[in-house]
Formats: C-alpha cells, structure tokens, sequence
C-alpha cells in the first residue's frame, strides 16, 4: 500500500516514521544484490501526495538491485547509539514512478527542498510500497510497535537486559 494508505491504516506508526525520516531526510535503503547478499545504501526521500519516493543515480546499484527485485526494507537513521529517539523499519516493494505528472511533482518537491532537482529522464524514481511495519525505543520509555494489514498494530513493552 502507498505510504499514505499506511498512514490511513496505522496513524501512529506512520507518524513515527514520517516524522523521523522528514527530520533526517536520510534513510538507510535495504536492497539484494544479485547473489542475494543484502544491500544497504543511504539515500535520501521525499513525501510527495501519497507517496514516500527514492530517487537514484542512473543505472546505479542499488537501482539495478531494484529493478531486479523490488522487495526493500526502508530504516530510519539511528542519531545515537542509546538509541532514545526510536528507529522505524518499513518493510515493502519498490514501484517505479514513471508517469510524468508524479515525476515532476517529485522535482518539484526536493527542489523546494534543497533547491536542487535531477534532471529527466537520467535518473530513476521509486515509490515504497508498506506491506509491513515497526518501531522500538529504548531509554526510560521502552516499547516496540509492530504492523500488519493482517495483524494489525501491536505494542510490545521492552524489558532492560
């Protein structure tokens, strides 16, 4: 489902996760590789309507991981190591964005961002497909939430080791 029908479906964990990757504007891109090791790239995203999008350099690994299967993990960057602002993993398929319009309203919005845009057609553009869900926190609040369309939202409290 597009990342607007995730926040529709799961407002809570949506928002965590929204509002982290917006805060970093980085996220860390889980791909496999031909041999089917896993790939992890940074890269950065964007809200654009519905969809949380990744655009890439031509023809460049992570791309062609993609193109190849589209299955990814999306993570959120961890700022520290204790790890008290949460990190979110949303778990799903990457689903090329070729039509026009959503193209240019994806320039359009990391342009308003960073007052740069990739050129067309030479790059490629992917929009997250959420098929599945999570988040944990630790520090003096330690909980984890898990989502899925069929299970729906869970909320597990974390034990100190």
């Amino acid at each position: 489902m597009q990342f607007g029908e995730f926040r529709r479906a799961c407002p809570e964990l949506a928002e965590l996760a929204e509002e982290r990757l917006r805060r970093a504007e980085v996220l860390l891109l889980g791909t496999l590789r031909r041999n089917g090791w896993p790939r992890i790239t940074p890269v950065e995203c964007d809200f654009v309507g519905d969809d949380l999008m990744i655009g890439m350099m031509w023809r460049s690994p992570k791309a062609l991981d993609l193109m190849r299967d589209p299955r990814c993990v999306v993570h959120t960057v961890v700022p520290d190591r204790q790890g008290t602002q949460g990190d979110a993993k949303l778990y799903g398929t990457a689903v090329a964005v070729e039509e026009p319009e959503r193209r240019a309203a994806y320039r359009e919005t990391i342009f308003a961002r960073i007052g740069w845009q990739p050129e067309e057609p030479e790059y490629h553009l992917y929009a997250i497909d959420v098929t599945s869900a999570g988040f944990v926190i630790f520090g003096d609040h330690r909980y984890a939430l898990a989502w899925d369309p069929e299970r729906g939202l869970r909320r597990m409290a974390q034990r100190e080791s």
